[in-house]
């Protein structure tokens, strides 16, 4: 059996496919040195005891599987709107996320497996580098979530008893965590970088313990639920609770289910035992993964307003605590469930995801976009494929990274249909074609973010006609137009090669070279619907042409290192070619 443990690979002389291990040894040996560990099965009783673990195994390490994922990140001084790995290059993220990349769950009381190997794939063959990692802190959120309600487990605290939880299963112990749980969460983190993919760690749900609360949601910190007396229903670990019935009278249904609310005030003051038990599995998640470069860290999704102060809190607390650390993460702020997003830029927080459809990325915070918060489901169906898509491309052109909230595997009625059967009649084998329209629009953006020289580029909406475009003056221009027809950018006077790009197909329709005076110049895309404009200072050339808008042109004799160029990059080797582009041509 091969395994990952920590970030290398090691070969396990145990036959169980299906196992936890608890290191007795740290795995900082060399390949093909030998260590001990203990092995037990992952599944529960019909209690939810798991079984012990086993007598000592043998474990060989082979040669180590290092991160594809260069980090960590920080924020990028010179453009403060997109992080940067350390070497000056702007990181622009992209990717998707579903409910069960970390903690199996379903609609059934054991749900399947979820395939995470699966995911991974999935994810980095659309090039995506990015994914919100979901933790929960209930095992039942009931018609919170009804279509992914039922959470297998482990969370984060052990279920040691005595007594039962009001799920039916043993009563957590506050004080002592499940290993499992982390050994997990680092695994996935660790998995995701080998596919260069960056984590979003989250470190609270927020949003099902005000929505999700129940008869038999096994809270932890409901006082029926653990053996420490801890009494916080609703309103722990989040402190979301207090204003749920606040949101619930004050929010307006726009039809299609987006929810705006009017900014709810207050603060829920935790007692100090809460605020130590937080604090003491804050600790813990970061000293599981803070070795790693891929991580960012995110407070909880979509907690009510009444939280604001308490986040802000646990983010400078993660700050404080990694700054004891070998390495320093970002940290994040979700937008919050009937709140604005004022709290969110007034915020500690390096990066936040804001409830905003098309922020402009002015550089106070990188900010993601995610669908999640942004553009719920039933306005994406309603909108339609082509809006989808502009979303994505819409965004990368005002300064944002983007995520998507895929449904992915869950069977949701008139949202999400994969293929497929599963022991669970609510989860599917395959995804929903439906949203690769938003999937591909992502992929692309990505491309083209590799391509440029992001960390020189700024969203300027006033030198373009479509209001979508990034700009490095006289050095490169991209530029997005949702929809058909002519439309103008102002450039300074050069000769550029240009690329035209159908968004609908994802490829390349022309390429070629203009020259062009200063001001605004016209372009008109040689193809119907939405399009993608690339300009790049190059080569002036001899022949007559036409422009890039559809006068005399010169696409037949493009130059070969501008060809290659083009080619390459497709390919994701952007750098290399790059480097073998000429930076200026004789007639």
């Amino acid at each position: 059996m091969l395994l990952v443990i920590g970030s290398v690979l090691v070969a396990l002389k145990y036959s169980s496919v299906n196992a936890t291990v608890g290191l007795l040894q740290q795995t900082s040996k060399a390949a093909n040195s030998n260590f001990d560990v203990r092995v037990h099965g992952s599944s529960d009783d019909a209690v939810g005891n798991v079984s012990a673990f086993s007598q000592k195994v043998s474990v060989t390490m082979l040669a180590p599987m290092p991160l594809a994922t260069p980090g960590p990140l920080r924020v990028l001084a010179s453009n403060p709107r997109y992080f940067t790995d350390g070497s000056g290059k702007a990181i622009y993220l992209a990717g998707s996320h579903t409910w069960s990349n970390l903690i199996d769950r379903g609609t059934i009381a054991t749900p399947p497996p979820f395939d995470y190997p699966g995911y991974t794939n999935f994810m980095a063959s659309r090039l995506f580098n990015f994914m919100r990692l979901w933790t929960v802190d209930e095992t039942n959120v009931g018609s919170g979530d009804p279509n992914i309600a039922i959470i297998a487990g482990p969370l984060p605290w052990a279920r040691t008893g005595p007594g039962n939880a009001n799920d039916g299963k043993p009563k957590f112990d506050l004080n002592q965590f499940e290993q499992s749980y982390f050994d997990r969460l680092r695994a996935h983190v660790v998995q995701a970088g080998q596919n260069g993919i960056y984590v979003s760690v989250m470190l609270f749900a927020g949003y099902d313990l005000y929505l999700g609360s129940n008869a038999t949601d096994g809270n932890p910190f409901k006082l029926e639920n653990n053996i420490n007396n801890v009494n916080c229903p609703r309103s722990c670990p989040t402190s979301a609770g207090l204003a749920r019935l606040q949101i619930i009278l004050q929010r307006v249904v726009d039809g299609v289910g987006s929810v705006m609310g009017r900014q709810v005030t207050g603060t829920l003051q935790l007692s100090p035992t809460v605020w130590g038990l937080e604090q003491a599995y804050i600790r813990k998640v970061v000293d599981t993964v803070n070795d790693l470069d891929n991580v960012l860290y995110e407070v909880a999704n979509e907690a009510s307003p009444a939280s604001i102060s308490w986040q802000y809190n646990v983010i400078n607390y993660v700050k404080q605590y990694e700054a004891t650390k070998p390495k320093q993460h970002p940290v994040g702020m979700t937008a919050l469930y009937g709140g604005n997003d004022d709290a969110l830029y007034g915020s500690p927080a390096d990066w936040i995801s804001p409830g905003a459809k098309l922020p402009l990325g002015d550089g106070r915070k990188v900010v993601i976009n995610d669908t999640d918060h942004s553009y719920f489901w039933m306005a994406l169906k309603r909108d339609g494929q082509a809006a989808q898509r502009a979303w994505a491309w819409k965004n990368f052109m005002l300064g944002n990274s983007a995520a998507f909230m895929d449904p992915y595997l869950v069977v949701w009625p008139d949202r999400n249909g994969p293929d497929g059967i599963t022991t669970d009649p609510g989860v599917g084998t395959t995804p929903d074609s439906y949203w690769d329209v938003v999937r591909n629009a992502m992929r692309d953006t990505r491309k083209y973010a590799e391509r440029i020289n992001l960390a020189a580029m700024t969203p300027q909406p006033s030198r373009c006609s479509t209001g979508y475009c990034l700009v490095n003056p006289g050095n490169e221009y991209l530029v997005y137009q949702p929809g058909s027809g002519a439309f103008t950018v102002n450039l300074v006077a050069g000769a550029y090669n240009y690329e035209w790009f159908n968004p609908a197909l994802g490829s390349v329709a022309q390429i070629g070279a203009t020259t062009t005076p200063s001001g605004n110049q016209t372009f008109v895309a040689p193809f119907g619907g939405d399009a993608v404009l690339y300009l790049k200072v190059g080569v002036e050339r001899c022949s007559s042409r036409r422009s890039a808008g559809g006068s005399e042109h010169d696409t037949d004799r493009v130059t070969r290192p501008w060809q290659e160029y083009l080619a390459e990059t497709s390919t994701g080797r952007a750098e290399e070619a790059r480097r073998r582009l000429p930076r200026e041509r004789s007639h």
